[in-house]
């Protein structure tokens, strides 16, 4: 049994007591509320960089942490499971949630009853989506997560937040209901929802069924392409996303994830690439759907001017981005679109906390004019309403927000030199990989050519709402910028910093956790071989000897 087996229940427990100690806590003590929120989201951010580090650094099948929950051997009981890739993705959680959290003590936790109950809730079912090994419980960690963030959505009230709300929950409830009706047609074929065993009895599906299973496979992808954002499934998320709070926005971009995951994790198990029968179902109408998801964010992007829009569509590029490589089949694809959905997810969670203190510039309400006790000399250098720029103190939470969106802007767009484009670079070296240029398809030159087309549209859309922001008339004014308004913005640029700087040790983790989600075996073997702990010993009775 693997020594950190327990440790991976902590993302889960952790979020749903802390939930529970924020119900019972006055929501009258907004400070507490804060705090406990910001220290139990660290906590778990520190619990999850232990699972990664430990299933990093262990090799073969301890590198595979199972938690048998009831103490029930798979395929009967719910089995937790950690592996490369859920680790990765819960250390994302993790610096995301921080952010968030932070960004939401400056203010919007005290706009409405209960948001950090919920934003803990909410965390439990993102976690869980990524531990569970078992399809009905993702459905239920999926409802966990839809359930508090309906209650996120509509937090701080108005109309524009209730309006897209109520078309928010309508699109979520349809994908429940699909994801509902394909867990129960796998059932009806399989007899088993374990994710594992699933995955061990697909070979031996009879053919007369096989129609039936890609039936039930492709009514479940649907649920999560919705969730994911795909095209033509995506109309919901623009007004719903740019409706949200700050910080609620910036951790709505962890479901766009989930979705990818889901999708990307039951694709994987049931249908690998040594499957004869089954190979890669659905990878060339997966292929189309991500490549119309990009175009169709890019043009979005492009045809945008709000800053809050550019963020929204720019979770859609990504996500069309990730299908379109994960489509491909290569694993050096895949090892690359890991490494883009690490920076990506940071990049665009950044740009939506942005987006309410870059506003604030333009606020004619906090104008900050600058008092001189002489008029200007002839030499001096004027602005366009004849004040002298030569000794005006530039105000210091104008520069962090210029610096921070310069940042966000080259990340967002793929420009060099920081993550971002290393992980576009990633991509497009992968998917022509060692081909000759005559023997790419015209999917792959497609697939190029929206990349490019992305960061070009987005790289336009972001310097047009720059120059609107921070260089027409409006920027002069410096905004109120609290400081953890600007530490929330500067964690998740933070980490987008480490990432580049430690690219080749984080490429060589994705690397590994794509050529391990292409030959899924050690994951099946790992669920299977883990056998419930052993239960106290019986006490033994004096025999009574009959007399």
């Amino acid at each position: 049994m693997n020594p950190f087996a327990t440790l991976i229940i902590v993302p889960i427990v952790l979020p749903l007591l802390t939930a529970a100690v924020l119900l019972l806590v006055r929501d009258s003590r907004r400070r507490l509320t804060s705090l406990i929120n910001i220290i139990a989201t660290f906590a778990g951010l520190v619990a999850a960089v232990a699972i990664l580090w430990q299933v990093n650094r262990a090799a073969g099948p301890d590198a595979i942490a199972v938690h048998l929950t009831s103490n029930w051997a798979a395929p009967f009981g719910i089995a937790l499971v950690a592996d490369r890739l859920s680790s990765m993705l819960l250390v994302v959680v993790g610096v995301v949630s921080l952010g968030a959290a932070l960004y939401a003590s400056a203010g919007w936790g005290r706009a409405g009853s209960y948001f950090h109950p919920l934003f803990q809730i909410q965390l439990m079912g993102i976690n869980g989506a990524f531990l569970t090994g078992d399809l009905f419980n993702l459905f239920v960690f999926f409802e966990v997560m839809l359930a508090a963030s309906y209650g996120l959505q509509l937090h701080g009230s108005g109309w524009p937040r209730v309006r897209s709300g109520m078309h928010y929950i309508a699109v979520n409830l349809l994908a429940s209901s699909l994801f509902l009706i394909g867990l129960a047609i796998l059932y009806g074929v399989m007899g088993t929802l374990s994710m594992a065993d699933v995955a061990a009895k697909v070979p031996f599906v009879p053919v007369g069924d096989r129609g039936l299973l890609h039936a039930g496979a492709a009514i479940l992808a649907m649920a999560f392409l919705i969730k994911a954002a795909i095209w033509p499934l995506n109309s919901w998320l623009v007004p719903a996303y740019t409706a949200a709070s700050a910080p609620v926005a910036a951790l709505f971009v962890l479901m766009t994830k989930v979705g990818v995951y889901a999708l990307l994790r039951v694709w994987m198990l049931l249908f690998p690439a040594l499957d004869g029968a089954t190979t890669q179902f659905g990878a060339p109408l997966l292929l189309a759907g991500g490549l119309a998801t990009l175009a169709f964010g890019a043009i979005g992007v492009l045809a945008s001017i709000r800053l809050d829009r550019i963020a929204a569509f720019s979770i859609i590029v990504t996500s069309g981005t990730l299908l379109a490589s994960f489509a491909t089949g290569s694993v050096a694809a895949a090892a690359a679109a890991l490494f883009y959905l690490i920076s990506s997810t940071f990049a665009v969670s950044a740009l939506f906390l942005m987006v309410e203190p870059v506003q604030r510039t333009r606020s004619e309400r906090q104008a900050q004019q600058p008092h001189f006790d002489t008029l200007p000399d002839e030499d001096d250098n004027l602005d366009d309403q004849q004040v002298p720029l030569v000794g005006r103190a530039f105000p210091v939470s104008m520069a962090t927000l210029g610096l921070a969106y310069m940042a966000c802007s080259l990340l967002v767009a793929g420009l060099p030199p920081l993550s971002g484009f290393l992980s576009k670079a990633a991509i497009l070296t992968a998917i022509v990989g060692a081909d000759s240029v005559a023997n790419l398809p015209t999917s792959t030159w497609l697939l190029m050519a929206l990349l490019l087309c992305a960061s070009l549209f987005t790289t336009i859309s972001l310097v047009r709402a720059g120059i609107r922001h921070f260089w027409s008339s409006g920027g002069r004014h410096a905004p109120r910028l609290k400081l953890v308004e600007s530490g929330a913005v500067l964690v998740l640029i933070g980490a987008c910093l480490a990432l580049t700087v430690f690219a080749e040790p984080v490429m060589r983790y994705t690397n590994a956790t794509a050529a391990y989600l292409h030959a899924p075996r050690p994951y099946v073997n790992a669920v299977f071989e883990t056998p419930p702990r052993a239960g106290p010993t019986t006490p033994v009775h004096p025999q009574i000897e009959t007399p």
